[in-house]
């Protein structure tokens, strides 16, 4: 594990992640991410010029998605 990992597995005081950091928590790749932003289904904002992702966002949209399953 490298040390940026490691930074994340420690760090759970992030209160926004990165695009990167958001598509490794959902384990699919930046694109799928960027997808899931541009679609509304994972929530994002702009802070500055940059895309951030709220730190729980990937666990709502997990959530969301799991009841959708359970519903069909």
């Amino acid at each position: 594990m490298d040390t940026a990992q490691l930074a994340e597995v420690v760090d759970t005081t992030l209160v926004l992640l990165r695009v990167e950091e958001a598509a490794r928590r959902l384990q699919v790749g930046r694109t799928v991410c960027y997808r899931l932003i541009n679609s509304g289904e994972l929530e994002s904002l702009m802070v500055g010029g940059l895309r951030r992702v709220p730190a729980d966002a990937p666990a709502a949209y997990l959530a969301r998605r799991r009841a959708e399953q359970h519903a069909a």
